[in-house]
């Protein structure tokens, strides 16, 4: 897996669109402010959680996501996948156990995946939200960098009563995108800070 494949998804095949019909929804609600939605991310300290995601070549991943604010995120995937994403200390890397090329490494700042993991996330800044529609069941937000467009997007997908982000969709530099969907998440537990350790990573996977 490299940079491209982790951040880009192609059209869904039927499997994945019976994922995301799948996801429990509650009956049509108005679209939630993004003053709401800053406020629940950034009460989002810690959480962990099953996921899906929709790949570039119409497979599907599952594994586990670790999540810790500010700027830290862990993406553990399930066999026979063997690869691993560790966000910390302000970079990114993917490491592949089964590869002999080095894990890819960049600036955490230079993806989507940045904005809700910011020390403090402010959805109502100028320039950054680009999209914010309801669809009946869902409030989705697509947000961006507004001093760098050029990184990217992400959209997120909240449900109410209470609000819950569900799933995001990130774009990429060229405007493909991966599609993750959360199983229910687990909030506001300890979670080792070794998770989010890129060097210890990569030294276990050797």
């Amino acid at each position: 897996m490299n940079r491209r494949s982790f951040f880009r998804s192609a059209s869904m095949p039927f499997a994945a669109m019976a994922l995301l019909t799948a996801l429990a929804l509650p009956a049509a609600a108005e679209k939630l402010p993004l003053g709401e939605l800053s406020r629940y991310l950034n009460a989002l300290t810690t959480a962990e959680a099953e996921f899906t995601q929709i790949n570039s070549d119409g497979t599907i991943s599952t594994g586990r996501i670790f999540i810790q604010r500010p700027g830290r995120a862990r993406f553990e995937y399930s066999p026979p996948d063997s690869n691993l994403v560790v966000a910390g200390n302000g970079s990114v890397a993917i490491v592949d156990a089964k590869s002999n090329q080095a894990p890819e490494q960049y600036p955490l700042s230079r993806t989507p995946l940045s904005i809700i993991l910011a020390a403090n996330v402010d959805l109502a800044r100028a320039k950054m939200v680009v999209g914010h529609k309801a669809d009946g069941n869902t409030t989705r937000v697509r947000a961006q960098d507004p001093e760098n467009p050029e990184y990217g997007s992400i959209e997120l997908v909240f449900t109410a009563a209470p609000t819950e982000l569900r799933q995001w969709v990130i774009r990429d530099d060229s405007g493909a995108e991966t599609t993750v969907i959360l199983g229910e998440m687990k909030k506001g537990g300890r979670l080792r800070a070794s998770l989010f350790d890129i060097s210890a990573a990569i030294a276990q996977r050797r």
